[in-house]
């Protein structure tokens, strides 16, 4: 497996709408994305860099609310990372999600129980997962 790069890592919440007014009003983040039907934010430095995930806490997904952040890594082949990560004894949960024209990601779990995101992007102009 390549890992291109890391550009986000991201939280579950238990109210994707507050946490997104909280992390914009509060932190002084900026909102760069919002898509309310997929319970998903991301928000970013004024200057750019790495952009935070807001995820809404749901029963496709293990992680809770507060447990912990996901780290992103993205490649340029999904599946193919995936076959090369279980070859090689990676325990992955659940199958792959598509958002589709946007996104494909795996959840992985490390030897310790972090979890974390293998992501591919399904189109030219996005810069993170």
């Amino acid at each position: 497996m390549n890992v291109k790069k890391i550009d986000m890592t991201w939280i579950v919440v238990k109210d994707v709408k507050a946490a997104v007014k909280f992390y914009t009003e509060v932190v002084g983040l900026k909102l760069m994305e919002f898509h309310e039907e997929y319970g998903w934010a991301e928000l970013q430095g004024h200057e750019g860099g790495s952009r935070l995930g807001i995820a809404q806490e749901s029963a496709e997904e293990q992680v809770k609310a507060g447990q912990n952040a996901v780290v992103t890594f993205t490649v340029g082949n999904l599946e193919q990372a995936k076959a090369e990560m279980v070859k090689k004894g990676a325990k992955c949960e659940g199958d792959i999600i598509e958002i589709p024209g946007h996104v494909k990601m795996q959840t992985v779990i490390d030897r310790d129980g972090n979890r974390f995101q293998v992501c591919e992007s399904l189109h030219h102009s996005c810069c993170h997962c």
